[in-house]
């Protein structure tokens, strides 16, 4: 017999709603392996039990007064919260020990969340402001990868993308400012959707005034990441972009491949390439044609991507400097010395990627595919090693060459788990142009359903 955590959440989803098992019933199942394995997984920093028995028993009512077809697609499935949205009356931590006071409200994203009676399992751990790759922080974090616990599950969504790998949530939101989500989906196995900007409403906690990091969501398959993802869009008043019109080709596709990053001077490894290939060759075989596509080399935006991020670093509130973490002192430090007018030169520039992104790439091509990393996981603690900062930034950028252009640009992509190789998997990314985000859901899910299916829980997980 199959149990409920191995289920995807969209199949939970038709077992609640026919009757063959209650939200509560769910609910209490993964908060007792929350409670049972998370000591040994790291994954959660709040375990709002209470909130989520709640919700769980509320998603109930609702059900039998409405019946199955007066609810949504995912009515009583759980989800996992990352720990820099702001969820009423539970701590947002940001990885901190700057910060952990209750939320005086909740995101727009956690609104959708209660209205579609999602009962709220935690929130799950992630580094410091969500700057680096990793999620070690100071606060508690220990977060292992499901697959392999001396590697990292990557990040800075890290905790939420164990807690799915292992089958501690179906399923959970994070943030995506640079392959937040992506990255740790890469590293754990699943499906990371950054969506492009305007499909989802950032804050009103972080608005995001970059453009850079948008809220994501974490799954084991397309279809409960399409569900997820329908489930947080819409855009609110105050949002600085809106959803942009998306007219999908015909098929057969022209699908790109380019597995050289932009970044010169930096070698890609043959697994993450492999992976790249082989999803390229799997759309292939859904009759798509397969167009090598160059990239280009330009240090400008990397530079660029850098300096506006450390500006995000510079701007969070707090009392002491002591408090913080080495990596984000250097990150604040780099901020403060970037100037007005530089942070208008790097914004400029990434609405000029956008540009050369819609005109040169995707007028040549339907839809992108890139390996989603430029390694394969690395070992826990292996981006803190330096004691000079700039060397730990430099191995990040090494390890995620390909994610950030999708930020830059502010488009769509999502991260696939294509190939396990000594142990550990290695995902592929496919992107496209701004809107195209349910586009890529469906080639994925066709990619899924060839493939014979995506698979459940991490190895030793089940």
């Amino acid at each position: 017999m199959t149990a409920l955590h191995e289920l995807s959440a969209t199949a939970l989803a038709a077992l609640i709603r026919a009757g063959s098992v209650t939200s509560a019933e769910v609910t209490v199942h993964h908060l007792d392996r929350i409670a049972r394995l998370d000591g040994r997984l790291g994954a959660f920093a709040t375990v709002t039990a209470e909130l989520a028995l709640s919700q769980a028993r509320r998603a109930d009512r609702v059900l039998a007064a409405a019946g199955p077809e007066g609810v949504g697609p995912l009515h009583g499935v759980p989800v996992a919260v990352k720990d820099n949205i702001d969820v009423e009356d539970v701590p947002t931590g940001w990885g901190s020990a700057s910060r952990g006071d209750e939320a005086v409200g909740d995101d727009n994203v956690v609104t959708r969340l209660r209205a579609a009676h999602l009962p709220i399992l935690g929130k799950t751990h992630l580094p410091e402001f969500a700057l680096p790759c990793h999620s070690e922080n100071a606060v508690g974090a220990a977060t292992v990868n499901p697959w392999r616990s001396e590697f990292t599950p990557g990040g800075s969504s890290g905790g939420s993308a164990a807690a799915v790998s292992a089958g501690l949530a179906p399923m959970a939101l994070g943030t995506d400012a640079g392959g937040s989500v992506r990255t740790p989906a890469s590293c754990c196995g699943l499906i990371g959707v950054r969506p492009s900007n305007g499909t989802v409403s950032n804050g009103p906690s972080d608005p995001a005034v970059t453009g850079l990091s948008t809220p994501g969501v974490l799954t084991r398959t397309a279809h409960d990441a399409a569900a997820l993802l329908a489930t947080i869009a819409g855009s609110v008043t105050g949002d600085m972009t809106a959803p942009r019109p998306y007219a999908e080709p015909p098929s057969p596709l022209r699908i790109g491949l380019s597995t050289e990053p932009m970044l010169p001077d930096l070698e890609v490894d043959p697994d993450c390439r492999k992976a790249a290939e082989t999803l390229a060759a799997r759309l292939a075989e859904a009759g798509h044609e397969v167009i090598p596509v160059d990239l280009g080399k330009d240090v400008a935006v990397a530079d660029a991507f850098r300096d506006a991020w450390s500006v995000v670093a510079a701007a969070f509130e707090v009392d002491d400097e002591d408090d913080l973490e080495a990596f984000t002192r250097w990150m604040r430090e780099r901020g403060r010395g970037v100037s007005g007018e530089r942070l208008h030169e790097c914004l400029t520039m990434f609405r000029g990627v956008a540009r050369m992104l819609d005109e040169m790439v995707f007028d040549a091509v339907d839809l992108l595919v890139t390996p989603t990393l430029g390694q394969p996981p690395q070992r826990r603690g292996a981006f803190r090693a330096s004691p000079d900062e700039a060397v730990n930034f430099d191995a990040m950028t090494r390890f995620m060459p390909f994610t950030p252009m999708y930020n830059i640009a502010g488009m769509p992509a999502v991260s696939v788990p294509v190939l396990v190789a000594d142990g550990l998997p290695i995902g592929a990314m496919l992107g496209g142009r701004h809107g195209s985000e349910w586009h890529l859901l469906r080639e994925i899910a066709l990619v899924e359903a060839r493939a014979g299916g995506p698979g459940g829980p991490a190895p030793g997980w089940e």
